[in-house]
Order: structure tokens, then sequence, then C-alpha cells
């Protein structure tokens, strides 16, 4: 503590901190758990349909997927630019990075769009995905492509609403988009009600137009909540400094991302060589994971939000003891919901399917994620609060470096070289995770970050 000035020891010693942890974290969690059901209700419902039809949406998924992450540039340069501009309270800054960041994700959203539908087939031949997997993947391809500048959009909208406090209206649109979506894939992939059983195409018509309701429920929530307009004046002369800034935050940040999703699309390629059951059991344990590191993730955004405001109020100090309890915290969660998991894989793949190999390959993938979890905790949460700090290059360089040359480099040597198949790939993404936890812990203790706010 003697890191922290008097008045900070008695505002961390009392709870306050925590308390804004826990209010921000709260709807971020429930909003997080609600987006990875949305994702696994399109899995588990087709499962109910084939085999096939989840291995080729779980393909799919892994492009989509890279091309959505081109979409945090401008999100995660909007969530830390708010933070630290709330913090130094200047709103006017703030409203016109808000105004920006949506301008320029529709723009983005459109060009990603129109590249998905009309690239898909040639995308999906070149990542090599099965002919046999084709019928479904593509259409699944066309339709969330087609409509994936709603998402664009929906995540600035809620990234600037969650830097403002305001985290619990992008939950509830999140709730409600949910009860649509269930609703949508139960109508339309199994033709209740009199509609045709389109399967996996179905799936992604009830996706997308659950996405644009949510467009349209955030923005109203962003009028009636927090921006009620955005004045000309304030966009004449145009803030190039803001523009500037956003870009300077979200292009390495989103570089990071685009990066991991891009080794993901090569080990996909990996596994795909394995066979369906690889490709299938991979698509069960990804849905199934997520519930581990569920916590974690919406600890590691509410404490950027919380660490970008003391930033911007110039308490780094108070923010460096933050981040040593919203660590320890992450790391307790995710180890606890990752062994409950693990103990519970089977009685819960029989459920999924009734092929043996796929049952147990998930079984084994769950005791190996459990270990892997531990440094994913790690690398969410640091990563988050060194980027809303401002520290943003390091988290890049080493995310790529790392990526590539451990996951990558080592899933192909112990998977295919060395014939461990998906559990060895697994293993490969334990040594990926954990090697990069240890480094942000280090950056975190050494505190070059105190010099990169933005403010």
């Amino acid at each position: 503590m003697k890191f922290v000035s008097t008045r900070m020891k008695k505002v961390f010693s009392g709870g306050e901190l925590r308390v804004r942890l826990k209010n921000v974290a709260m709807p971020i969690f429930l909003e997080t758990l609600l987006v990875m059901m949305l994702g696994a209700t399109d899995t588990f419902m087709l499962s109910r349909y084939s085999d096939n039809s989840v291995a080729a949406v779980g393909f799919v998924n892994q492009i989509v997927n890279l091309a959505f992450l081109v979409f945090q540039v401008v999100a995660l340069g909007t969530s830390v630019l708010c933070a630290q501009y709330l913090g130094a309270k200047e709103g006017k800054k703030e409203v016109q990075v808000v105004g920006i960041s949506i301008a320029l994700s529709t723009v983005i959203g459109l060009l990603v769009s129109v590249a998905l539908y009309s690239g898909g087939h040639a995308i999906l031949s070149i990542m090599g995905l099965r002919p046999d997997l084709m019928a479904d993947g593509l259409p699944y391809m066309k339709i969330v492509g087609a409509f994936a500048f709603l998402q664009a959009i929906s995540m600035t909208l809620s990234a600037s609403l969650r830097a403002a406090d305001k985290a619990y209206y992008p939950m509830v649109v999140t709730l409600v988009v949910n009860v649509i979506n269930l609703f949508g894939n139960y109508i339309l992939i199994f033709g209740a009600f009199g509609m045709p059983r389109l399967g996996a195409e179905g799936a992604a018509i009830s996706t997308s137009f659950s996405r644009g309701v949510a467009v349209v429920l955030l923005f109203l929530f962003l009028k009636k909540k927090h921006i009620p307009r955005f004045p000309l004046q304030w966009f004449l002369p145009f803030p190039k400094k803001e523009l500037g800034n956003l870009l300077k935050i979200g292009l390495p940040s989103a570089g990071e991302q685009i990066s991991y999703s891009l080794s993901q699309v090569v080990i996909t390629y990996f596994i795909n060589m394995l066979g369906n059951e690889a490709l299938t059991a991979r698509a069960y344990c990804m849905n199934l994971v997520m519930f581990s590191y569920l916590l974690s993730l919406a600890i590691g955004q509410g404490g950027a939000i919380v660490i970008g405001h003391l930033v911007g109020e110039r308490h780094s100090n108070a923010a460096f003891v933050f981040g040593k309890y919203g660590i320890k915290l992450s790391i307790f969660c995710t180890f606890v919901i990752s062994i409950l998991l693990a103990l519970s894989g089977e009685f819960i793949f029989p459920f999924l399917t009734h092929n043996k190999e796929i049952i147990a390959m998930g079984i084994v993938i769950l005791w190996i994620d459990v270990l892997l979890e531990n440094g994913r905790a790690i690398n969410i949460f640091f990563v988050n609060s060194l980027r809303s700090a401002g520290d943003i290059y390091f988290c890049t360089i080493v995310g790529i470096i790392v990526m590539w040359s451990v996951s990558v480099g080592l899933s192909y040597y112990f998977g295919l070289s060395l014939g461990w198949g998906l559990a060895g790939m697994w293993f490969a993404f334990l040594l990926d995770e954990n090697i990069r936890g240890i480094i942000f812990v280090k950056r975190w203790w050494g505190k070059k970050w105190m010099s990169k706010a933005f403010v």
C-alpha cells in the first residue's frame, strides 16, 4: 500500500473500488453469459439436427469471428477513450469519440458484409471445408456475412454505454435478443408452425434478425440514457485528433485479437485434417469452455473500465493496487468453474451426441482445459487493463509472437506430427495462454504502463 496516497488507501480499503467493479462487472457478466448462450444456442439446437451441421457452423464461425474482430478496431478504441474522458470529465470529447465511432463502424461493417457474402464460397473452399459440410456451411456463411454490419454497429454502441457505467442497458438488449433467437431457431431449424425445416440456414436467419433488433434497441438506449444528441458544431471542424487516438488504440488492440482469430483459423485447418469427429468435438468444447472464462471476461472488462476511470482521474497507483485484487478474483473464479465443468464432462457430452469418439475426445479436452483457463484468466484481465491504461503496443507484440510460435507451431507438432490429435493441440493452447500470462503479470508489476495515458 505504500504506492498509494493516503486518500486512495482509504478509498480502496473502504471497498469503494470493489463496489465499482461489482457494479460494472455484474451487468457485463450477465450480458457476456447471454452472448455466449446466443452462440451456444445455435450449436446445441443444431446438435439435435445433425453433427455435420454443428461441424459446418463451427468451421464457418471461425472465419466470421475473424471478420467480426475487424470491428474491434472501433469498439476497443471507443471503450478506452470514453473511459478515460469520463474519468477526466471531458464530456465533449466523449461525444465526439462516440459519433466518429458509430460512423466508422457502419462503413467498416458494410465493407465486411459485402466481402463475406460475395466471397463466401471461395473463402470456404480455400480454407478446405469438406464437400459434405459445404451444403450447411455456405448458406450460413452468406446469411450471417450479409448482415455482419449489424454486429459492427452494436459492438460500438455497447462499448460506449459500458464505458459510461451503463452496462445494464446492453445486458437488457442481449436478454431480449436471446429470447428472439431461441424462438427463431426453434421455428426455422426444425420447421415448427408450418415453416420450412432449414437447419443451419435457419439458425443463420434467426441470428441475423436478432442482431438487427439489438442495433435498434441499443440506439434507443444511447439516445435516452447517455447521449441525447450529437451537436453538429462539435464535429466542425472534424475532430481529427480523436479519430487519430481511436485508431491509435483500436488498430494495434484489434491486431492482437485478429492475430489470435487468424491463428485459430489456421488451427481449424489442422483440425479439419483430423476428420469430422475432431471438428465436431472442438465445436462442442469451444462452446462449453466459454462458460469457464465467463466471469474472468466480465471481471477483465469491468476492471478495465474502472482502471480507465482511475487513469483519467490521475490515480494510477490506485489502479495498480486494484489490478492486483482483480487478477486474484479472476483466477479463483475461473479455476472453480473449469473444475466443475471438467467433472461434468461425462454427463454433458452424451447429451450432445451419441458418437463415442467425440465424447471421449471432449472429456479429455475439458480436463486439459482446467490448466489452460488459469493462463487465459490472467491474459484477459491484464490485456484489458493494460489497454485501458494506454499500454497498447506491448500486448499486441507479445500476443502475435507467442500465439504463432507456440499455439500454431506446437499444435501442428503435437497434434499432427506426433499424432496426439485434438488433445495435443489443446495442450499447445495451454502452453500459449500460460506463457503470455507470465509475461503480462511482469508487465503490470513493472508499472511502465503508468506513463502511457491518453488524457
